[in-house]
């Protein structure tokens, strides 16, 4: 069984800060190489899109041998890792989110785990009219959290401010997380990938492991999670500044 593995792609170009300078023949030279780009995006966008139709072929479809118990698991998280893989750098390519039908809602973690709240709040609560701004309420996120050997949870509060004159509100950014939206950590996520690839215990067992302590998360969603990194941690190729054909080292902007 084999682990697709996906090839990255400078996601764009660095254009050159004197773009407006720049004459017809280095901005049609501008124009093919932008074209060129848009041409292997959506090669690699029609080559994805294929590969995730036969990989659901091959999930959701009638199999044509019986495996061992042991060996259809693995098989099965393998699949879903990649279908979770395929999806999110189709997202990237395209720019569009995948679509929430048929999702089910994820539950939050079980309420006797012990919880760490963390507070973001906006870093001004002055107005730009002048006036001090009221906090009316929250938002709330809750995310699961390992440390060798205990599960916790994280509560993520954003307080929600507003100017009673002019009605401006305000709210501090969401902080960012290797799955957006997602219920794991980067605890969390790191003993997943170092209890998997580093101490060679399948999902199916980490989803035991995990169930013996009260949450319920099956394979399938940890698999998913797994794919998800496979595209977040594969290195970044080095990005190089733009400039026109012909142009000697003097001609690079950065």
């Amino acid at each position: 069984m084999v682990t697709r593995s996906v090839a990255r792609h400078d996601p764009g170009m660095v254009l050159p800060a004197n773009l407006h300078e720049l004459d017809a023949d280095a901005l049609r030279q501008l124009l093919i190489a932008q074209n060129r780009e848009l041409v292997w995006r959506q090669a690699k966008i029609d080559q994805l899109t294929h590969e995730l139709s036969l990989h659901k072929r091959w999930r959701f479809g009638v199999k044509t041998e019986r495996l061992p118990l042991e060996q259809a698991q693995l098989f099965e998280e393998t699949v879903e890792a990649n279908l979770a893989a395929m999806t999110e750098e189709l997202e990237q390519l395209s720019g569009k989110p995948a679509s929430a039908k048929g999702q089910a809602k994820r539950k939050p973690p079980p309420p006797e785990l012990p919880r760490t709240e963390i507070h973001h709040e906006p870093a001004f609560t002055l107005c730009a009219c002048g006036c001090q701004m009221k906090r009316i309420g929250e938002d709330v996120a809750e995310k699961l959290d390992y440390t060798p050997g205990t599960f916790s949870a994280e509560r993520h509060i954003r307080g929600k401010w507003v100017c009673g004159l002019c009605e401006t509100l305000v709210q501090a950014p969401v902080p960012a997380h290797v799955i957006d939206k997602g219920l794991p950590t980067t605890g969390l996520l790191a003993q997943l990938l170092v209890a998997k690839y580093k101490d060679h215990l399948p999902l199916y067992r980490q989803e035991g492991i995990f169930g013996r302590a009260g949450l319920a998360i099956p394979q399938s969603t940890l698999a998913q999670w797994v794919g998800q990194m496979g595209v977040q941690l594969q290195p970044e190729p080095p990005r190089l500044p733009w400039r026109p054909f012909g142009l000697g080292q003097a001609g690079v902007t950065a």
